[in-house]
């Protein structure tokens, strides 16, 4: 359109406005000439796999269940083709990767069409400006629930110093609940809409239920970075006869306060510093579930190398259904405000507790029966896939796909509805906003926001009102991408919409995200530019009515 414009005037200015496109460009090309690039090639298949002891079908990442970890480096680009052999549409979404400018790979349905069988699609998107300890998992049906999911870790820049001395190594656990019963029946079970998904049938970390071992050397010092990827409940975790020194959540450095044991709620990760100063045998590490009945529990071993005396012993306690120790503790996770981050600026450079608040949206979530079957909702509205991807049905300008601010910025009264896509609320690229999530069932939520990291600024009990700011904290609340809501209690958060996009707001428990409790969250300006938001990819596979439209 410029050079257009250009040609209606005299050449001169045309080549002066050509060179300076030209040196924009070369300038976005050299900035990313200046990040490594890593590239993968995955197969998604089924296959059978045996994690509590009886023969299932799982979903394997070449072959492995859990699938590769990811090991990169802040700002490096991802380059990585996946190679559906399913027989059923699949995507896989980046848990807590930001995305900056590149929502198109954001590996939701609100985002991107699902990858069809026997077809692949390239992700190519940039670990910009973060650091820290990620996961990724299927985003489709509940393919979750059978496996595709693995550990995605970020580390410093070598010129970015950490707050803390170099660990000897590190170990990545990911740790979640699982069921015996195959994800199709499950999903079957939840179509039908007489209940919900039962208690799980175990646990699981790094796929194996009581067996992983993890092996270090006497006097030297490890960071774990633990991961709930499970879809149902939250747990606990602690080792034997070892502190765990907190360093890290989400991408965030925390004060380096010791607990004996974390709770981990689903979705969420974090990352903590082990010595080993006990005497040379193996340790029980110990994962258990939060909040249900009954308690599900599940070890792993912690191994001093030349060790020959096996783990004995209780396993260490943990607490159960104690609710308020659990919110007491998250209180505790703060940030540290003098660390530096990604960036060499420290983490307290940005006073987000000084920022007027230009909205505040209440998010109450329900369960309902809608048509006979059992639905969440969220303000009323229980949130419905459409043929089209909301971000496609954006850029295209499709109407009747989705449509901005039917969800209300409160909860509603009446009988919740079903939403074929109208759950997006519509925000202001730049604006800081209050997200109050309002848990008003007896059963914990844990919300996550796609392309952000939001400041945990508030836990309470019973309903959230005005008055509740008085409590919140504005100094050093923990940023991180999923918070959980204890039962019949409020989370809030605060969060700057710098990151333009369309982005997934949903419950991290993944029944009731199936079932209706997400929407979306649009974050626009007019401004088309490559510094806020990148065009669509080249290789953008199209759905529903953009297919149609632009086929």
């Amino acid at each position: 359109m410029r050079q257009a414009e250009a040609a209606g005037s005299d050449h001169r200015q045309f080549f002066l406005g050509t060179s300076i496109l030209t040196l924009i460009c070369l300038s976005v090309f050299s900035v990313k000439a200046e990040d490594a690039y890593r590239y993968y090639t995955w197969t998604v298949t089924n296959g059978t796999i045996y994690p509590l002891g009886v023969p299932q079908q799982g979903i394997l990442i070449n072959g492995q269940f859990p699938g590769p970890t990811i090991e990169c480096v802040t700002n490096e680009n991802i380059v990585l083709n996946v190679i559906n052999k399913l027989d059923e549409p699949f995507l896989i979404t980046w848990n807590g990767i930001k995305q900056r400018r590149t929502s198109w790979q954001d590996g939701v349905l609100g985002t991107n069409c699902p990858i069809p069988p026997n077809t692949n699609w390239t992700y190519k998107f940039q670990a910009k400006d973060q650091i820290g300890t990620f996961t990724y998992f299927p985003s489709t049906k509940l393919h979750r629930a059978a496996g595709g999911f693995g550990g995605f870790n970020i580390a410093q820049r070598s010129v970015i110093s950490i707050p803390y001395p170099k660990p000897d190594g590190e170990f990545t656990l990911l740790v979640g609940d699982w069921y015996k019963t195959d994800h199709k029946v499950l999903r079957r079970t939840l179509d039908l809409g007489n209940t919900s998904l039962p208690l799980p049938d175990g646990l699981l970390i790094n796929g194996i239920s009581n067996g992983s071992v993890f092996t270090g050397e006497p006097g030297k010092t490890y960071k774990f970075r633990v991961s709930n990827v499970g879809i149902e409940t939250s747990i606990n975790f602690r080792i034997q006869g070892h502190a765990l020194k907190l360093i890290e959540v989400e991408g965030a450095h925390t004060l380096q306060d010791t607990y004996q044991s974390l709770d981990v709620h689903v979705g969420q990760s974090l990352a903590v510093l082990v010595t080993l100063n006990g005497p040379s045998k193996d340790y029980f590490i110990v994962a258990s579930t939060r909040f249900t009945k009954p308690i599900l529990t599940t070890t792993a071993y912690l191994r001093y190398a030349g060790s020959t005396t096996q783990a004995s012993g209780p396993l260490p306690t943990g607490p159960t259904y104690h609710i308020h120790w659990s919110m007491k503790q998250a209180r505790t996770i703060r940030s540290n405000l003098t660390a530096n981050a990604a960036r060499p600026n420290p983490q307290g450079s940005f006073h987000y507790g000084t920022i007027k608040i230009a909205r505040t949206i209440v998010l109450a979530n329900t369960q309902a029966k809608i048509n006979d079957k059992l639905r969440y909702a969220v303000n009323g509205i229980s949130y419905l896939d459409p043929a089209t991807s909301l971000k496609l049905a954006d850029w295209f300008n499709i109407p009747g796909v989705f449509s901005l601010n039917t969800i209300k910025d409160g909860p509603t009264s009446g009988l919740p509805t079903l939403g074929l896509g109208t759950s997006v609320i519509g925000t202001t690229l730049h604006d800081f906003i209050e997200i109050v999530f309002q848990n008003t069932e007896p059963k914990i939520q844990s919300w996550h926001l796609d392309g952000y990291s939001f400041y945990v600024v508030g836990y309470g009990s019973g309903s959230w009102t005005p008055d509740m700011k008085k409590r919140y904290n504005l100094i050093d609340g923990i940023p991180r991408h999923t918070v959980q809501v204890y039962p019949t209690s409020w989370s809030a958060v605060l969060v700057s919409l710098d990151n333009k996009g369309m982005w997934n707001l949903r419950s991290a428990i993944w029944s009731r995200r199936y079932l209706g409790q997400q929407l979306y969250v649009r974050v626009w300006s007019n401004e088309q530019s490559l510094f806020t938001e990148t065009g669509i990819p080249a290789n953008a596979l199209l759905c529903g009515l953009a297919k149609h439209k632009h086929s």
